[in-house]
């Protein structure tokens, strides 16, 4: 996992780096410290360079949140998860209305930050701690909706290749095994992914494959 951090402190935006780098299955790549230099980053190193941002959500200039919505516009198939102090349930839903795919507090160990992204990696578990979920179901069961990620329609723009991508993403297989599978580079396969990705207005993989269940 090839990761990008947002953070306007150093120390502890450097912190994290070094909790990620020692892991033997991540690496830091990029660090920012506002939004803006964060989309300067991505722009600079390429989409295909990184995995995941993590985004802190108070920053001075561009905050997160802006950063989040730029991010889900010019790059769909990078995932945003937000690394923040903040419990508040209106930065929490505001993360989530500008597309974050996951929200951790920094309160969290480190072991927990990287089990929670690994999990994320393998199997699309959503990044979010306990107390932030039980928000969100909270929310939903006040609301009297059903705690459901909405289904996106299918367009009929998927090439035929997009397509074989997609069935194999619903089958959970991971870029590296598509790409063997298709013979084709992982980087071409990253390609594709974001393209479904943005066609099914889709925030990850997970919505993407209910998508295709969704069209049968």
């Amino acid at each position: 996992m090839r990761v990008l951090i947002a953070d306007d402190h150093a120390a502890f935006r450097r912190g994290i780096a070094e909790v990620i780098d020692e892991q033997p299955d991540m690496q830091v790549i990029a660090e920012a410290g506002d939004g803006e230099e964060a989309l300067a980053k991505v722009r600079s190193l390429g989409p295909e360079a990184l995995d995941l941002v993590l985004m802190d959500i108070d920053m001075p200039g561009m905050s997160g949140i802006r950063a989040t919505e730029l991010f889900g516009r010019e790059f769909p198939g990078l995932p945003v998860v937000m690394l923040t102090v903040s419990t508040l349930e209106s930065d929490l839903f505001d993360a989530i209305r500008a597309g974050a795919v996951g929200y951790l507090t920094k309160s969290l160990s480190p072991e927990a930050m990287v089990r929670s992204l690994r999990s994320f990696r393998e199997n699309d578990a959503l990044p979010i701690n306990r107390m932030m979920a039980t928000k969100v179901l909270t929310y939903f069961r006040e609301a009297g909706q059903p705690v459901r990620q909405p289904a996106p329609t299918v367009e009929t723009s998927l090439t035929e290749r997009e397509r074989e991508v997609l069935e194999l993403i619903a089958e959970g297989k991971r870029d590296r095994e598509i790409a063997d599978l298709l013979v084709v580079s992982e980087s071409t396969v990253k390609k594709h992914v974001q393209n479904v990705l943005r066609k099914l207005h889709a925030r990850n993989r997970t919505e993407a494959a209910g998508a295709l269940r969704w069209a049968g």
